[in-house]
């Protein structure tokens, strides 16, 4: 009853400013004011605010929320701590094809792909100059610094 009347009461405020901004002659600022005024008033005509405002005071509908918060806390860190694995979905997929090859038990098969995972990363280029290559990401930031003499 009383978000019916504040939605109602919103609406009317509205529409005042709406005919005020149309009697400045900003008629499409007007328009615009009207067509926000109404989303209240339509929102009560048709439920919606009835509906919400069962919503908010009922305990079981919380604990939904709870719940499905607590679902996608678990899918979130399920995903980062495979990603802190260090593999790749594709690398997860050609270390699994190479134990299949392999004949190796799927019981001993975690380790096996990170040894294959592993094995086809490309190695490090030894001897490095310390300098940055041309595609790697810090040779803009070094091209500024020589600029300035650092």
């Amino acid at each position: 009853m009383i978000a019916e009347t504040i939605c109602s009461a919103a609406s009317v405020a509205g529409l005042g400013i709406a005919a005020v901004t149309a009697y400045r002659r900003r008629f499409l600022a007007a328009a615009r004011i009207t067509a926000y005024a109404l989303v209240p008033i339509g929102l009560v005509l048709t439920g919606v605010v009835e509906w919400v405002a069962g919503i908010a005071f009922d305990p079981s509908v919380w604990i939904g929320f709870l719940l499905l918060g607590a679902a996608w806390l678990l899918f979130v860190t399920t995903r980062a701590v495979e990603r802190r694995r260090g593999l790749t979905r594709e690398e997860r997929k050609a270390a699994r094809r190479a134990a299949d090859d392999e004949g190796i038990a799927p019981a001993a098969s975690a380790p096996a792909l990170r040894q294959a995972a592993t094995a086809q990363r490309p190695a490090a280029k030894p001897g490095g100059t310390g300098k940055a290559e041309p595609g790697d990401d810090f040779s803009d930031i070094e091209a500024i610094l020589k600029k300035h003499g650092l």
